[in-house]
């Protein structure tokens, strides 16, 4: 229910308001309150470097969305909808973990969409009343977005949840912002503006920062 179901609906209520670095920016306190829930409730180590990389991570991702525009910000509700798709990304995550020591990666994954699909169900009739007009650009986009953002990316993030700590797996998320520059340029021939660039590089050695003790076990 809160992430298959409320995260999406939240993010996407946001995005209508808020411009997309905007939202992202947003969104992405969620490793930050994931690596403090995972300290509390998982009994996680909060190591030195998790919290270092933390940082430096968000900060990129505070440039990116400067660069991409902040004055969606002065739209109350949609920034209210994207810190709280924040929370309940970090609640269904630790939700999750102790779940997938029981139960194999596919199922917990095909459980929650099951779930989140009930959550959506009010929703049908009006699905029903635009797919009836829509044109098939829209109907393949959204099938696209059910098979691989969200069949795929979750079954591979429920694979390696089973495999490292909450915490760590959560900071792996800032390497997204840096990674919709680049697509963006490629499909959309967009060019980042030079803070984007540097928050992208702050967004890619944040996540190493994180590895680094690891790297030195």
């Amino acid at each position: 229910m809160l992430w298959f179901g409320f995260y999406n609906l939240c993010l996407n209520f946001s995005e209508q308001t808020l411009d997309a670095g905007t939202a992202s920016m947003v969104v992405n306190i969620g490793p930050i309150l994931l690596a403090l829930g995972a300290a509390l409730f998982l009994g996680e180590a909060l190591h030195r470097w998790v919290v270092i990389g933390a940082a430096v991570s968000f900060a990129g991702v505070l440039l990116i969305g400067v660069q991409s525009g902040t004055h969606g910000l002065d739209n109350t509700v949609g920034v209210i909808a994207a810190l709280l798709a924040a929370v309940v990304y970090t609640g269904g995550v630790l939700f999750q973990k102790p779940l997938l020591r029981r139960i194999p990666a596919a199922q917990v994954t095909f459980l929650g969409a099951a779930i989140g699909a009930v959550v959506c169900l009010p929703f049908t009739p009006a699905l029903v009343a635009d797919v009836s007009r829509a044109p098939a650009s829209a109907i393949v986009g959204a099938i696209y977005l059910g098979l691989v953002p969200t069949a795929l990316a979750f079954s591979t993030w429920a694979y390696a949840l089973q495999r490292m700590p909450a915490a760590r797996l959560g900071l792996t998320t800032y390497l997204v912002p840096p990674i919709a520059i680049l697509l963006a340029l490629v499909a959309f021939g967009e060019v980042p503006g030079p803070l984007a660039i540097v928050g992208g590089v702050l967004c890619l050695g944040g996540v190493a920062l994180t590895r680094r003790r690891a790297a030195a076990r």
